[in-house]
């Protein structure tokens, strides 16, 4: 078993016990969520022709670390995000709807991974939802 995959696991037992936890603290923290965004880069977003053309100048490193701190804060970890606004971060790429839900989808597909709930799937994806506007059509 992975180590990000036995920490998830034993953050999801002990949050049964802790409803208070964010959903930051029950997928496992930021070490965790790392694994999370590692995978979802490599293994479905730079294979999904769909979306893997918007990465070709990327610095995925680069890419990787802000994906990584977007989401813990997204997730309702620590603000350690300091990257450009949604809207300014992807200003010029004209995303449609097809690039957006692929990217759902990838996210979606990489926290089932690493055996998140679906409750807490569906909570993190709803917050992703909430960018939409801001990420489509600049």
């Amino acid at each position: 078993m992975s180590s990000a995959l036995t920490a998830v696991t034993q953050v999801q037992k002990s949050s049964q016990a802790q409803s208070t936890q964010t959903l930051f603290e029950k997928v496992g923290g930021e070490e965790a969520i790392a694994k999370v965004v590692d995978y979802f880069y490599s293994e479905l977003v730079l294979k999904d022709e769909t979306v893997n053309h918007f990465f070709i100048e990327t610095d995925m490193e680069k890419q990787r670390r802000h994906q990584t701190k977007f989401i813990s804060f997204a997730l309702g970890g620590p603000n350690q995000y300091s990257g450009q606004s949604m809207t300014k971060a992807h200003q010029g790429m004209n995303l449609q709807p097809v690039h957006f839900n692929a990217i759902v989808k990838h996210l979606h597909d990489a926290l089932a991974h690493f055996r998140v709930n679906e409750a807490d799937i569906d909570t993190a994806l709803t917050n992703v939802a909430s960018l939409r506007d801001d990420i489509l059509y600049k």
